[in-house]
């Protein structure tokens, strides 16, 4: 039975449904598809260079050093200022905050345990209350494995992606679900390295990076970044 509630959990929380905010963010990918830079083999080029450059050496280890330090917030917080100092662009930084605030946001109204402390730390300014770290962090905290906290978090990551593309007339949804179903074995091969210490956190995508920070002018944005 304990199996099937983290299930369950995890189900819950990676949930279209689930009021997290993740769908006002393109994260770079408006940019590329208004400078027609981006279709349908360039998406799929595109979420796999994010999972193997960015997800597998910077969100996946903050995400499981946030979940191993539990209930100690402060260890949760040190790696959150730590993420944050090693984001770059500026509507990335701003976008894993904001999402980061929503998802505390969700969790203090179902009362999950020390949410409501979390966000007075982000709102006194000693955490910024990134993404991958929250995301860690409640996993843990509603009673996620590390492996299930890994595989929700590289499932967000590429729905997300999806999803933004599919708004922007990039592809269809069989189309959406055929790039899904294509990366599932990507994130299986990262997930089974082992993740690099937090203090050795590491991003190399530079192309999303600058199309997010050439967002941050454009006009007439239906995304956040």
């Amino acid at each position: 039975m304990a199996e099937l509630d983290a299930t369950l959990a995890a189900l819950q929380l990676g949930d279209s449904f689930f009021p997290s905010g993740a769908n006002a963010f393109s994260w770079g990918l408006e940019t590329l598809r208004n400078e027609r830079l981006l279709d349908r083999a360039g998406l799929e080029a595109f979420v796999a260079g994010q999972l193997e450059h960015r997800w597998a050496h910077f969100d996946r280890p903050a995400l499981l050093a946030a979940w191993e330090a539990g209930d100690h917030l402060e260890s949760v917080y040190a790696i959150d200022r730590l993420v944050d100092a090693a984001t770059l662009a500026r509507e990335a930084r701003e976008g894993a905050r904001r999402l980061g605030a929503a998802l505390l946001k969700v969790h203090e109204e179902l009362r999950t345990p020390q949410a409501a402390l979390y966000r007075e730390a982000v709102a006194a300014g000693e955490a910024p209350g990134n993404l991958a770290v929250v995301q860690g962090w409640a996993g843990r905290a509603f009673g996620l494995g590390r492996e299930a906290v890994v595989a929700l978090s590289a499932h967000q990551l590429v729905t997300g992606l999806v999803s933004a593309a599919l708004r922007l007339g990039v592809l269809g949804h069989v189309d959406a679900q055929r790039v899904l179903l294509g990366r599932r074995a990507q994130i299986a091969a990262l997930a089974a390295r082992p993740a690099p210490p937090v203090e050795e956190i590491a991003s190399s995508a530079p192309m999303a990076e600058i199309a997010m920070m050439r967002h941050e002018t454009g006009s007439g944005r239906l995304f956040a970044s």
